[in-house]
């Protein structure tokens, strides 16, 4: 029996790639946890996705307090097993009004990873809605092939929603309140649009991989290192070989660095243009 999602959510993640909303920690205890992002804000200034805010397990203790939340490695286990490395924990912090947005893109075309043992949970520590730009995910693509993220003859980090083929229609919101989660899984399709309102969008995304999953870009070099990122059960000598689609970020973006850096050459923005590219398919 999984220890804490239903059966009735395993049975979604492995159908529709992806779970929502699971609630992770108590409302007061989530914005209790904002309150010391804030607080770090407030003394080393914006926490930027490939800055500060990248990695922000490593420089708060707060942070690293939340990774090891046993409800939510309850959670995870209850999808990859027993043995967790915690792979990468980013702030996604968006200001009131901002345009920043992040198209159509699958986590594992990033990772090389093999098997694609690895989950990405969404914290939220603001309520996650619609105005505030909330993770949309494509249900069932997790089970499709990785697509194409190149563009102009290197990485970009995104697809080109014109040429994929994909039915964006199919596109679900993963709304939640403070305190709450959405997992999906390394192949999963998803985004986020701007936040339009006129409040801060505080989502913490934590990446979790199974312990026998194996990198084939950037392999560990410093096995003490790789062993620290352990978070729950054990580590191994074994990697868990599978027959999983692989597609490598090769050649490396101009500006390889955050999301945001990659898909700055990416031609057609989903969450721009959909207008346009409404009108192109109709």
């Amino acid at each position: 029996m999984p220890k804490k999602l239903t059966v009735e959510q395993v049975e979604q993640y492995c159908r529709d790639g992806y779970v929502s909303p699971v609630r992770a920690f108590p409302v007061q205890e989530a914005l209790a946890y904002r309150a010391r992002l804030e607080e770090g804000e407030r003394k080393f200034g914006p926490l930027s996705v490939g800055q500060l805010g990248s990695k922000t397990h490593m420089l708060f203790t707060w942070a690293d307090e939340m990774i090891r939340t046993p409800a939510l490695l309850d959670a995870i286990e209850d999808l990859i097993g027993p043995d967790i490395l915690v792979y990468q924990l980013t702030m996604w912090i968006k200001p009131p009004r901002d345009d920043a947005i992040v198209d159509w893109h699958q986590d594992a075309s990033y990772f090389g990873l093999e098997p694609h043992e690895h989950v990405t949970a969404w914290v939220a520590l603001t309520n996650a809605n619609a105005e505030a730009g909330c993770v949309k995910v494509i249900p069932g693509s997790h089970k499709d092939k990785i697509y194409n993220h190149n563009a102009n003859g290197h990485f970009v980090g995104g697809i080109d929603p014109v040429t994929s083929g994909i039915d964006f229609s199919k596109a679900v919101m993963c709304t939640g309140r403070a305190g709450s989660i959405t997992v999906h899984h390394v192949r999963l399709l998803h985004g986020s649009s701007a936040n339009t309102s006129g409040k801060p969008r505080r989502f913490l995304l934590h990446q979790y991989r199974a312990a026998d999953a194996w990198p084939l870009v950037h392999p560990p070099t410093d096995w003490n290192a790789w062993g620290d990122m352990l978070v729950s059960g054990a580590e191994t000598l074994a990697p868990r070989m599978t027959a999983v689609p692989v597609r490598l970020p090769y050649p490396a973006a101009p500006k390889q660095g955050s999301i945001y850096e990659n898909q700055r050459d990416l031609g057609t923005r989903f969450f721009k243009d959909a207008d346009e590219i409404a009108a192109e398919a109709s």
